[in-house]
């Protein structure tokens, strides 16, 4: 779920650009809010994901990674939004959410390899 989350934020950022060009309707929406709302869900399922995934295979750099994801983020939807504007916020969430989203495969990776393992004894 947190990969998937990662995921769809880098889509976000990617996609919203081009449609509010093409749909100018959609240029009301208020993009700090949205970034606001999504680590409200981000967060609690990074801090879960990562939490199951540290008891299984014990590497603090998986983990040093996801933080270091998610406080990007949290840089990017409210200090860099807020002194630096909408595009800076996009740059630097976009590569928060390739930062999660890569540290979260590599849990999920390494959590699968140490199950496989476990049960192949």
């Amino acid at each position: 779920m947190a990969v998937v989350l990662s995921g769809l934020c880098l889509l976000h950022c990617l996609l919203l650009p081009f449609i509010i060009v093409v749909l100018p309707l959609l240029s009301r929406i208020n993009e700090s809010h949205f970034h606001a709302q999504m680590l409200i869900v981000v967060v609690p399922v990074s801090v879960f994901a990562f939490a199951l995934g540290f008891r299984r295979h014990a590497r603090k750099a998986i983990i040093a990674w996801g933080v270091a994801g998610v406080g990007v983020l949290v840089f990017g939807a409210t200090i860099a939004h807020a002194n630096y504007g909408a595009t800076v916020d996009t740059l630097v969430t976009m590569a928060g959410a390739i930062v999660l989203a890569t540290s979260h495969y590599f849990n999920n990776r390494l959590t699968r390899h140490v199950a496989a393992n476990s049960t192949a004894i």
